[in-house]
């Protein structure tokens, strides 16, 4: 059973930065896609960022291009999210996740296929 699980969320005024990390834990049998979702209240959880974890490609949602980083650490499936010119829109939980490539970059419509952390909380005041 692969489980993600998440670091690095807290509470930063508009402007900051963040930066988040997810280590999975289990074997996954073979490359996988990692990413970030995040869920606000009242709203659908939606996409942020993935990275594949052979070639290293990165994938990003309108809404982070340009602010947020997703990375490989050195260590074997473990990712970074870093968030920088946060907005009090990016306030969410931050949930990552993890998935067979054949599922593609963006699976929001598959998330029962997918291997999900707890979450973090990602809070942005005004």
């Amino acid at each position: 059973q692969v489980q993600p699980v998440e670091s690095g969320g807290g509470s930063v005024h508009s402007g900051g930065s963040l930066r988040l990390s997810c280590a999975l834990s289990g074997n996954t049998g073979g490359p996988v896609c990692m990413g970030w979702f995040r869920q606000a209240p009242r709203k659908q959880r939606e996409w942020v960022a993935t990275i594949t974890t052979d070639d290293g490609a990165e994938y990003y949602a309108d809404s982070a291009k340009g602010r947020f980083a997703i990375s490989q650490a050195n260590v074997k499936n473990t990712v970074y999210l870093q968030m920088n010119s946060l907005k009090p829109e990016d306030t969410a939980i931050y949930y990552c996740a993890a998935w067979r490539r054949s599922l593609g970059f963006a699976p929001i419509d598959d998330q029962a296929k997918m291997n999900w952390g707890l979450g973090t909380q990602v809070t942005v005041s005004s």
